[in-house]
């Protein structure tokens, strides 16, 4: 069998695959709304302040449910995060109380602790929730969309607080809310209301801000490293860029005498 062969047979072979697992996994069933974050783009990196309002959320909106547990608080301190000061760091710390395994007894938490975990059974916790949710459809990692956008973790969890229709529903006893995003009901009642929290840097609290604030700062959770691998991208990029150029001069000056020589003759 021909190289040529070798290589198309390989390409059909990860075609037929890609439905089965990638793209599977990235279907999406409701309506979910393509919203622009600084965070998007090969150069686009976190709102710091927009970070710091989706903490604000988070605690006094969604932390009573739901947990955190990969994320340890003194990482709201690091550079490309939400960047709290040592101090207030330490201080929104104290508002925690987490379980110590040596003294079999909670205590304060303290900069190395994590989030406390979801407090309901069936709560998921939101510490990957943006890499675990797709906002679009298609095979992960392909597509000019998802190169630039990504997958549309951080447009799923906005469009999913933004997507209750107000229809409520009885079943099996429980009552079940309807959810664009979702596609469906959902048991999670609506959490934002215009105005819930008053944000210390003045940005009026509509409920849309509230949910790309959370969604942005869900999305850091997850991917605390973004901005860090995009640069070491773009070097890499310009180092290869650079070492290609340098390659076939190279080559060029090398093989140059020899095919002079061969002209001649």
């Amino acid at each position: 069998m021909t190289l040529r062969k070798l290589a198309v047979a390989a390409m059909a072979a990860l075609a037929l695959g890609l439905p089965a697992t990638t793209a599977e996994a990235t279907k999406v069933k409701g309506e979910v709304t393509n919203f622009d974050f600084s965070f998007q783009g090969l150069t686009g990196t976190y709102d710091r302040n927009q970070l710091q309002r989706g903490l604000q959320v988070y605690h006094e909106a969604c932390s009573s449910c739901h947990g955190l547990q990969y994320v340890a608080f003194r990482t709201l301190s690091d550079r490309n995060g939400p960047e709290l000061p040592p101090d207030q760091m330490r201080a929104f710390a104290e508002m925690y109380e987490v379980w110590d395994p040596v003294e079999r007894d909670w205590r304060i938490a303290e900069g190395p602790d994590h989030f406390p975990e979801s407090q309901f059974e069936g709560a998921p916790d939101l510490s990957l929730m943006a890499k675990a949710r797709a906002g679009f459809s298609g095979p992960y990692g392909l597509g000019i969309n998802q190169l630039m956008k990504g997958i549309g973790g951080s447009e799923y969890i906005a469009s999913f607080l933004l997507g209750y229709t107000g229809e409520e529903d009885f079943q099996a006893g429980a009552l079940f809310y309807e959810n664009r995003a979702y596609g469906g009901w959902v048991s999670m009642a609506p959490v934002l209301f215009d105005d819930m929290v008053e944000y210390a840097d003045g940005t009026p609290a509509t409920e849309e801000q509230m949910a790309l604030d959370v969604a942005a700062f869900l999305t850091w959770t997850a991917e605390p490293k973004l901005v860090e691998r995009k640069q070491a991208g773009f070097v890499g990029v310009i180092f290869l860029s650079v070492f290609a150029v340098l390659l076939y001069l190279t080559n060029k000056q090398i093989w140059a005498p020899i095919k002079k020589a061969a002209k001649e003759d």
